[in-house]
């Protein structure tokens, strides 16, 4: 079964198309016209050993936030149909890495159930131009669209920039690891018989 999903919405603000594939090696196409979001995505396809293909114009003159969400809820929308019906999966994966200074642990359950716990503190607001507060607001859009129940949390840090690096290739990593396919599941990963 192809693990693959292309998801294409257009707004009055945006217009955002992806396309995932969940059993990929990690190629990637990501243009947002947001650099360092596209920096990042880059670090979840690379890690998540997800072929992924983001392609993005927004009304970036206004600011990033319209781009940076809808490019979340189009990256949510797309996991979750990649993932069917959640047959075989191992459900819950997590990540602890290190970027020099920094330190996060990310942990993922694809339980059909969207909830964000996101435990960090940047020390300044601004990560090159790229507005720190804004990797929030994409991961919540990412978890309600994608319906899973994602933990954040920067145990350690400094440099935002590490801060933010060490915290989306951790999303890669539980991502790649709960979507794995458990030879030995036969059905849905999960006591109610459904996710």
């Amino acid at each position: 079964m192809e693990r693959v999903a292309d998801v294409t919405r257009e707004t009055r603000e945006t217009r955002v198309t992806v396309r995932v594939n969940l059993d990929g090696t990690g190629q990637h196409e990501v243009s947002t016209g947001v650099p360092f979001l596209d920096h990042m995505l880059s670090q979840v396809a690379v890690h998540g050993l997800m072929d992924l293909t983001i392609l993005a114009q927004g009304d970036v003159q206004v600011d990033d936030h319209h781009t940076v969400e809808d490019v979340g809820i189009v990256l949510g929308q797309a996991l979750r149909r990649a993932l069917g019906d959640g047959s075989g999966l191992v459900r819950y994966g997590s990540a602890l890495i290190p970027m020099d200074e920094a330190l996060a642990l990310v942990a993922v359950d694809l339980s059909g159930r969207p909830y964000l716990a996101y435990d960090v503190r940047f020390g300044q607001e601004l990560i090159g131009r790229f507005e720190a507060q804004l990797l929030e607001e994409f991961l919540r859009a990412l978890t309600v669209h994608a319906g899973i129940t994602l933990h954040v949390r920067l145990l350690a840090g400094r440099n935002s920039h590490h801060m933010a690096e060490a915290m989306l290739k951790g999303l890669g990593r539980a991502l790649r690891e709960a979507a794995a396919l458990d030879p030995r599941r036969l059905g849905v990963p999960s006591s109610k018989g459904e996710l």
